[in-house]
């Protein structure tokens, strides 16, 4: 099957050993830093693979989120933010700024970038189910479900952690807030998408087909707006995606809303609408070819190879065609120059992004554990130590299959 969706690739990040020496004055302190190493390992080695089970990743990452929560906040009688979070050294790199290293001795900014991490496995997890050549209709639901929550992954990055750190992110780095936006806005349009394609397979009205491609479309416009003011080297080519695909939306939602004026005999207005999406579709076709040439990171989509992009072109000249002929024998109705308006507030079909909650701290902290860690026996920093390095992931590989499978839309879900 064409590849229908494009992938920044996961951040990459430094080893971290938790060992904080003298700190830990018991056993139980040692073994909460020895279960954080090994847990962080393990979870980085399951983001880097789309095809892990949904229910593994997530129980590793509630593991090491309720284990790191001891860095995070005071868990003792005292509230606030935890004693330990500036103890350990975190490094990790970009999606989209290849060379940008961002190192930082903040637990939190740990939790931003894993919680970014996690978000970005969700959505290639979607995209690899989306890639088989056969999407049953539990996958489409776990498709739906898996960019739901990578939305609210996203949302909550956004809006509950990164006003709380202390180090402004760099600008295109994925904690710039509008790096963070245009990562909640895409999964939030892409899991729009499930809902539209099944609201076409089923052949729900035109009426909302149009009003739910408006917007899906102004999710991916808003998206892409969100990267205006960064490097273009860095994210155009993700950028590119994001304007196709909200320029192809409201040619879906111009078509639809063409045959909605038709079936309540308005023949002159749906010629216009008609008019108005085959002009944006040969624009989001020019876009493709855009895309296809612009340079930087990610897995490249090739949407217009896409039965569900092609077939939108077939449908707009057919259905124009039809309303140009039967606008020559039966109603004899004037093409407006003004554009027929869309109905612009879906009624249903709208994707709200899954709630994203920090697990509870893990039973292994107590106010005596937390009390336990002595800050005050921390060793000198030792001068010219040489820092762990930040290598590049090694992922396996979303798409493998190119078969077309046969429905309507080429893909339940897409």
């Amino acid at each position: 099957m064409a590849h229908w969706f494009h992938r920044n690739p996961i951040k990459a990040t430094a080893p971290v050993s938790f060992a904080l020496g003298p700190i830990c004055t018991n056993a139980q302190t040692q073994k909460i830093c020895s279960d954080l190493r090994m847990l962080r390992a393990q979870l980085l080695e399951l983001l880097c693979d789309p095809n892990k089970d949904v229910t593994v990743v997530k129980t590793t990452t509630d593991n090491y989120f309720a284990l790191l929560q001891g860095f995070l906040q005071a868990l003792d009688d005292n509230s606030g933010e935890s004693k330990l979070r500036h103890s350990v050294k975190f490094k990790w790199s970009s999606t989209v700024l290849s060379n940008a290293v961002v190192t930082q001795a903040d637990a939190l900014f740990e939790l931003a970038s894993m919680a970014m991490n996690s978000g970005l496995w969700y959505m290639k997890h979607a995209a690899k189910i989306a890639a088989s050549d056969e999407v049953s209709m539990d996958e489409a639901k776990e498709v739906h479900k898996c960019l739901r929550t990578a939305a609210g992954i996203f949302k909550n990055v956004k809006e509950q952690v990164i006003g709380r750190l202390l180090e402004t992110a760099e600008k295109g780095t994925d904690l710039d807030p509008k790096v963070v936006e245009a990562y909640f806005q895409q999964s939030t349009a892409e899991a729009q998408e499930v809902a539209l394609a099944r609201a076409v397979e089923m052949k729900h009205s035109a009426g909302l087909i149009s009003s739910l491609s408006y917007e899906t479309a102004q999710l991916f416009i808003t998206a892409g707006g969100s990267l205006d003011q960064l490097d273009a080297a860095s994210v155009g080519k993700w950028q590119k995606y994001l304007q196709l695909k909200g320029v192809f939306y409201l040619a879906h939602a111009h078509c639809f809303n063409g045959d909605a004026l038709l079936a309540k005999d308005k023949c002159g207005d749906a010629i216009r609408a008609l008019q108005e999406s085959e002009k944006l579709f040969e624009k989001a076709e020019s876009l493709c070819k855009e895309y296809a040439s612009a340079k930087g990171p990610g897995t490249s989509a090739r949407p217009d190879q896409h039965i569900f992009f092609t077939r939108l072109g077939k449908q707009v000249k057919i259905t124009l065609d039809k309303c140009t002929r039967e606008n020559g024998f039966i109603y004899f109705q004037k093409v407006p120059p003004e554009v027929p308006e869309l109905e612009k507030k879906a009624t249903y079909g709208l994707a709200n992004p899954e709630e994203f909650q920090l697990p509870p701290p893990n039973p292994m902290w107590s106010a005596d554990i937390y009390n336990s860690f002595d800050l005050s026996l921390a060793p000198a920093a030792q001068k010219g130590e040489k820092e762990p390095e930040v290598k590049p992931v090694k992922e396996t590989d979303i798409y493998q299959s190119t078969k077309e499978p046969g429905t309507f839309s080429g893909c339940v879900i897409s």
